[in-house]
């Protein structure tokens, strides 16, 4: 085989730098393995060292029309050399697998980004499902773009041919063609997914060695071919990190992985009660395989049975666990009610999707803090902690855990669609450095004698396991009187059990907030909780280097909140904040501190982009210099004129909302 070196130039260097970050959306038919290769191109791009964001996108339907606009599936991975805190805002590189996916995600690739088309599924009927009239990969329509098409499938089964398989069974491994492609175009070794094949189809090697040969074959077309233009190999540095064991994980994993942490450090057995929903199934997926750890799972017949059954391991002395998304959290919320009343442990889980009601089953959302917040009849508190991130969410669950056990309250931990099915590195912590929380069970009657519905330091009740001598006690929904527990309707009763409930959950101990970016004071503080970390943090960070006083608040506790928030958001002249909902914290915020929060909203389905927070800072600005307001026209972002009607330090212009959902 012939060679060849070249010695690069300084100037050739610098005007072909090594990008920091690289975007790159994987799109097909739901039936073409885009979730599959995107999870293996991940594998490989994390062995590689580099730190990654994720964001798996599919349809809701189980299995949509082959080739139809709303049947495409799509798996964006933004990697790089530096700190990744989102996956990405327009793609880099979009690979197409049919026409449907290219119309539906072509707008979105950056201008000049590179189109890899699969040229032999632009067939006229795939054409006119997609609503093509004619042929874009001809007709001069992706000029702004670099186009590689070529026939994928043809290849694929080319590659394949020696193995026999039908021509259905050989396109099959058209996605492990495409991903040999992508390793090759991005130096990622092919080891790790070979691996990956021979365990999968360990009972049917042959289709294990037909997937290998599409493998290769895609690779070796990267290394041999005459593609031209631009399209060369690209090898992005690994990402500087601190020593230890990393892994990938998603938001299920991290919280699957939490809760046995938490139970752990509580030194108690675990019971999950779950109902299958998207998105929130995976963590009863992974919770499943964790047996040796004391975790016991089991999927009930519905929402109510499967909150009902943790409830009742709760009250026989395990940490009762349950999760589900919107509408299964409606179904389980009396129940809810019944741990709140019978001051009982009970971690739920919500993993927010687009509602209401069935809404959009695997889009992401926001919409669920009123529900995790205020969503029961009656005076009814309860703790809401919100993780930021997928390996975030690890710390979140033990926390939740910590909370419930210590205060003898349920709690709702909020994630939502792309943290449940996202990805990130994670670093493996060491354990030696989390604080036992043990419980301690009463196991005998104290001189004083018995009370049921007596308290501690923290205004928590006792836990008494059922069945314990001397220690028998009513529980149930019927209001308790203060001390045994007893039925009591008594007024004066009611009151006072209320107030206790209310000021056993204000009174928990949760850290100051801290500022994630910035300073703890200045002109504006943008103010986010859950999944819009990623996009805040980068917007803010490009927004100080431009030279603009802006800093970052993320709230992981959401309630109670941190005792230092209304001095903290005292201390901004404006408060900007990003939700994926129409303005749920802002209401918030503005009812516990009355501070002018102005609400930046975003109701698509889909997360934010790092460009719309930064218009909306510099909007911001613009206000604070005199031109208050501004629209943001992407996505039909919204940003309202700050709130009027009282005089607190801030901002006192008069408020304009964008729609009547709005503030």
């Amino acid at each position: 085989m012939a060679t060849a070196a070249h010695q690069v130039t300084p100037s050739e260097a610098a005007a072909n730098p090594v990008p920091e970050a690289i975007v790159v959306r994987f799109a097909g038919d739901s039936g073409d393995g885009m979730q599959l290769t995107g999870g293996q191109f991940t594998l490989a791009t994390a062995l590689a060292g580099n730190d990654l964001a994720t964001f798996p996108d599919f349809p809701a339907e189980i299995r949509a029309p082959q080739g139809t606009l709303f049947g495409v599936s799509a798996f964006q991975i933004n990697f790089g050399s530096t700190a990744i805190e989102t996956a990405g805002d327009a793609p880099d590189v979009l690979v197409a697998m049919n026409p449907a996916a290219l119309k539906v995600n072509v707008e979105a690739l950056k201008p000049g980004g590179l189109i890899i088309a699969d040229e032999g599924e632009f067939t006229d009927r795939n054409l006119a499902k997609a609503k093509y009239d004619v042929n874009p990969l001809s007709d001069g329509s992706l000029s702004k773009w670099q186009l590689l098409s070529f026939n994928i499938s043809q290849l694929t089964l080319d590659a394949v041919k020696p193995f026999g398989l039908g021509n259905k069974e050989a396109l099959r491994c058209k996605n492990m063609w495409t991903l040999g492609l992508a390793l090759w175009m991005f130096d990622r070794d092919r080891q790790p997914i070979v691996d990956w094949l021979k365990a999968k189809f360990a009972k049917k090697p042959e289709l294990a060695e037909a997937n290998i040969a599409a493998l290769n074959a895609g690779h070796a077309y990267g290394e041999t071919a005459e593609i031209g233009g631009d399209i060369t190999q690209h090898s992005v540095p690994a990402a500087p990190v601190e020593p230890g064991l990393y892994r990938t994980v998603t938001g299920a994993e991290s919280i699957s992985l939490g809760l046995v942490a938490g139970a752990q450090l509580a030194d108690l057995p675990m019971f999950f009660g779950g109902y299958p929903i998207t998105p929130a199934s995976a963590i009863l997926h992974h919770l499943s395989r964790l047996k040796e750890f004391g975790v016991t799972t089991f999927q009930a017949e519905d929402e109510i049975a499967a909150v009902a059954s943790a409830l009742g391991a709760s009250y026989a002395g395990s940490l009762g666990v349950t999760s589900s998304s919107g509408p299964g959290i409606a179904l389980k919320t009396e129940a809810i009610g019944l741990a709140i009343m019978t001051e009982l442990p009970l971690v739920i889980i919500n993993s927010q999707r687009g509602g209401p009601s069935t809404g959009l089953p695997t889009k992401t959302e926001q919409s669920d803090l009123y529900q995790a917040v205020y969503g029961r009849n009656g005076d009814a508190p309860m703790p809401v902690i919100a993780a930021r991130s997928p390996a975030d969410a690890f710390d979140c669950a033990i926390e939740a855990v910590r909370i419930a056990t210590q205060y003898m309250t349920p709690v709702m931990l909020l994630t939502d669609g792309y943290i449940a099915n996202a990805a990130e590195p994670w670093k493996v912590p060491d354990m030696a450095g989390y604080a036992p929380f043990p419980v301690s069970f009463l196991t005998q009657a104290p001189e004083s004698g018995f009370l049921p519905y007596g308290r501690d330091e923290k205004l928590a009740r006792p836990w008494v396991k059922p069945g314990t001598p001397g220690l028998l006690h009513r529980i149930g929904g019927i209001e308790k009187a203060q001390g045994t527990g007893n039925i009591d309707y008594s007024p004066a009763n009611h009151q006072a059990m209320t107030e206790l409930r209310r000021d056993k959950v204000a009174g928990i101990d949760v850290p100051d907030q801290d500022v994630a970016l910035g300073e703890a004071s200045g002109r504006l503080a943008v103010v986010g909780w859950g999944s819009t970390f990623g996009p805040i943090h980068m917007a803010v960070r490009r927004a100080r280097k431009q030279g603009l006083d802006v800093s970052h608040i993320h709230i992981r506790h959401i309630w109670p909140m941190p005792g230092n928030m209304g001095e903290l958001l005292a201390g901004y002249d404006r408060i900007l904040v990003p939700e994926m909902n129409t303005g749920q914290l802002k209401t918030v915020l503005r009812d516990q501190y009355l501070v002018d929060a102005t609400p930046l909203n975003k109701v698509s389905g889909q997360p934010f982009r790092i460009a719309e927070i930064e218009a909306a800072i510099a909007a911001c600005f613009d206000g604070i210099a005199g031109n208050e307001g501004g629209e943001l026209p992407a996505d039909r972002t919204q940003l309202p004129e700050p709130m009027s009607g009282h005089d607190d330090g801030h901002n006192k212009a008069g408020e304009g909302a964008t729609s009547p959902q709005s503030a």
